[in-house]
């Protein structure tokens, strides 16, 4: 299992500059929604931004430790207009 804090520094240290807040779906340590902030999924897709915080955590999904990771991503322009409303 990792825990919230280790999983948001593993995107971080992937995604450099990136906010990353995690919660823990299930309280059993394995099941995450981590919402990412970055400026590095400026003009990419959906689906191109989920697969670059998928990269930053393949390693602990192949181990098992993380069984589920729900995203949400955000470019910090998006991000603030999200907040905004």
């Amino acid at each position: 299992m990792i825990n919230p804090d280790d999983l948001a520094t593993l995107i971080q240290s992937g995604l450099p500059g990136a906010e990353v807040f995690v919660q823990d779906l299930t309280g059993g340590g394995d099941h995450y929604q981590a919402t990412v902030i970055s400026s590095e999924f400026e003009g990419k897709n959906l689906v191109q931004q989920h697969q670059l915080v998928y990269q930053t955590v393949n390693q602990v999904m192949a181990s098992e430790q993380l069984h589920a990771l729900a995203l949400k991503t955000f470019t910090p322009e998006k991000w603030q207009s999200q907040q905004a409303s």
